[in-house]
């Protein structure tokens, strides 16, 4: 597998794997455009794709905002993370096709991320992990790599919230799934 910076000409493979995984509404053109340039700093691109070495197939990614530069909400308990909100990253979303999951990729994906956003100036970065991943495998590897749990929302990527565009592979349009804020300082 092949770990690199995400680039435009991924963006159409990056929205097709996230819709697929996520749920059809997951992510669009104009939203990951914007995503691209907040993830951007000090000439750092801090997104990362992972592509099948042999046919070049796009089969992961890592979006990932630099410190300072992501909009933060009611979901972010800035009092507990003991780091200053413009020093944080924010980890949005690492997807892996189900074929290529089981490999490591998840982790090789962060860490490119935290090595960007540590030449970004970032201390610490946080996410909010989907709890109802498969086998809860989004905060099993985000604990493996030292996050700590600050809290957890219940219902967190429901529609009233996210949009109504936004249909979750597991709830359909009525998303009750719950986050799990958690914090990696580096």
């Amino acid at each position: 597998m092949l770990i690199r910076q995400l680039l435009p000409a991924d963006f159409q493979a990056v929205i097709t794997l996230g819709n697929l995984i996520h749920g059809a509404g997951y992510l669009n053109q104009a939203e990951l455009e914007k995503i691209y340039q907040q993830g951007i700093k000090c000439g750092v691109n801090a997104h990362f794709v992972a592509l099948d070495s042999q046919t070049e197939e796009l089969v992961g990614f890592r979006l990932t905002y630099a410190p300072g530069q992501w909009p933060k909400d009611r979901w972010c308990s800035i009092a507990q993370w003991g780091v200053e909100f413009e020093d944080v990253c924010y980890f949005k979303s690492n997807t892996i096709a189900e074929h290529a999951r089981g490999k490591g990729l998840g982790g090789k994906l962060l860490a490119a991320s935290i090595e960007a956003v540590k030449a970004q100036g970032a201390k610490a970065g946080v996410s909010h992990l989907w709890q109802q991943s498969p086998n809860n495998a989004a905060v099993k590897y985000f604990t493996k790599a030292g996050g700590k749990l600050i809290k957890v929302h219940p219902e967190r990527w429901n529609q009233r919230y996210v949009g109504e565009d936004y249909h979750c592979v597991l709830c359909g349009n009525d998303c009750h799934c719950d986050a799990c804020e958690m914090l990696l300082k580096f």
